[in-house]
């Protein structure tokens, strides 16, 4: 569709250089064109972004704003110079003036090139999706990235079965490192469709954006990005260990603040004034369809290492999932440059999606360490421990990015594999370990690799 509306805009541009050219080339009757097929393109993109099979139309916003721009300017040059004769319109900055407007309108559409038209794939189960959000207020602590002394607020996606009437398993998920509570999008609409309640989190000042309780955008923090970096590219187990633990506490205290929050609301039928939402009635009724015993917890990179983590310590979690990440949590300490493990064996089924790379480079790990990667650790001494590899693959495939903007997903790491089947495969395994762990249906048939 971008590429559509760049190739109608330049054909109207053209066509107002060649109207001026040949039959209009006085400066009142340039003004005056000028001012329709601004209108006429404004009017074209606006229609285009109406269409119903159009998603995420922000990508257009940008753009349309230039137009509305370039519009109102035309149009008040040519009302206030509409009865003035002033000759003709000079043929150079006529044609200047066509290559300066495809070029911003190039720029302006920026947003739509990076980003598809995708919305999500097919879902499996027979309920419609629906998603309502909150903030959670945390009054037992304040933001440590904050210097206003205010509260910890944690928001809240949920996505549940729109037309359900029973109970429902609760899944929370958490995204990765400067991510965002859609990174998983089809995910959590897969596990709703087939009868799941998913409390999608955003952690603040950890997420790429998001909005706190006032309508302010947060944005990463720029330590935390460092700090990221500087783990990314130090072999030091002992850096790792001593950034990764205040990055765990927060996003487990986030946890744990929303598992005690909505078991209490399922408990009482009530929501208390630590949630905030513009629809708290419909918040209530998804929680009091939320069967709180049965929780899964999942999540992606250091989303999944905080999923890990509070699977050890809560007695209320039923399965986990780790999509691609350090299970950092499982290690209590660095002794003579050794990562300490715990001794006891991980407490509730762990399934741990990995890349193929990763798994080779995990041999290689325990032949010069003399010691399992944490993960392989995890995984061998859980209640019921997998792992699952596919070939292929990237950091990002395990996520929604490649399908959203293929150009950010391929700066960040993804694979050259079939993104739309790789997540549809990836769905399908979670929806098979949930519906084994926290319904107690069907068999688990998931293979060690894809």
């Amino acid at each position: 569709m971008s590429c559509l509306f760049l190739a109608l805009f330049a054909i109207a541009e053209i066509a107002l250089v060649i109207l001026t050219f040949t039959k209009f080339p006085e400066k009142a009757a340039w003004r005056k064109n000028r001012a329709f097929i601004r209108a006429a393109e404004t009017v074209l993109l606006l229609g285009m972004i109406l269409l119903p099979t159009v998603h995420l139309k922000w990508r257009f916003l940008f753009a349309l704003i230039v137009l509305i721009m370039r519009l109102l300017i035309a149009g008040i040059v040519w009302l206030v110079n509409r009865k003035k004769t002033d000759g003709l319109r000079q043929k150079p900055r006529t044609v200047i003036s066509c290559v300066f407007s495809v070029i911003l309108i190039s720029f302006a559409l920026i947003p739509s090139f990076l980003f598809t038209n995708y919305n999500g794939l097919k879902t499996t189960g027979a309920y419609r999706v629906n998603e309502v959000s909150a903030i959670l207020i945390d009054e037992g602590r304040t933001d440590p990235f904050e210097n206003d002394g205010l509260y910890r607020e944690i928001p809240v996606h949920f996505y549940y079965p729109e037309n359900g009437d029973g109970e429902y398993p609760l899944v929370v998920f958490s995204h990765g490192a400067f991510g965002y509570y859609q990174s998983n999008f089809s995910t959590y609409a897969e596990l709703a469709s087939n009868g799941y309640v998913v409390a999608a989190l955003d952690h603040p000042h950890h997420s790429f954006f998001t909005k706190d309780s006032s309508g302010k955008t947060v944005i990463v923090d720029r330590g935390f990005i460092a700090d990221v970096m500087t783990i990314n590219e130090t072999t030091s187990d002992e850096m790792v260990f001593e950034l990764s633990q205040s990055w765990l506490k927060l996003r487990v205290d986030d946890f744990n603040c929303v598992l005690d929050a909505v078991e209490e609301a399922a408990k009482t039928h009530a929501l208390g004034n630590n949630w905030l939402t513009e629809d708290r009635d419909t918040v209530l009724s998804v929680l009091n369809h939320t069967d709180t015993d049965r929780i899964g917890l999942m999540g992606h990179s250091l989303g999944g290492a905080a999923s890990v983590a509070v699977g050890r310590e809560r007695t209320d979690v039923a399965a986990v999932i780790d999509l691609d990440g350090t299970m950092l949590g499982e290690t209590k300490g660095v002794e003579n440059g050794r990562n300490v493990y715990y001794d006891e064996p991980y407490p509730v089924p762990v399934l741990d999606f990995n890349k193929e790379r990763d798994y080779n480079d995990r041999e290689q790990y325990k032949s010069e360490k003399g010691y399992p990667y944490v993960n392989e650790y995890v995984v061998e001494n859980a209640k019921d421990g997998r792992t699952v590899t596919f070939s292929g693959v990237e950091h990002m495939d395990f996520t929604d990015l490649p399908l959203i903007s293929p150009f950010l997903a391929k700066m960040l790491g993804s694979g050259d594999v079939d993104h739309e089947s790789t997540l549809n495969t990836v769905n399908g395994i979670v929806l098979n370990w949930f519906d084994y762990y926290l319904k107690g249906e069907g068999t688990l048939d998931i293979q060690a690799g894809y």
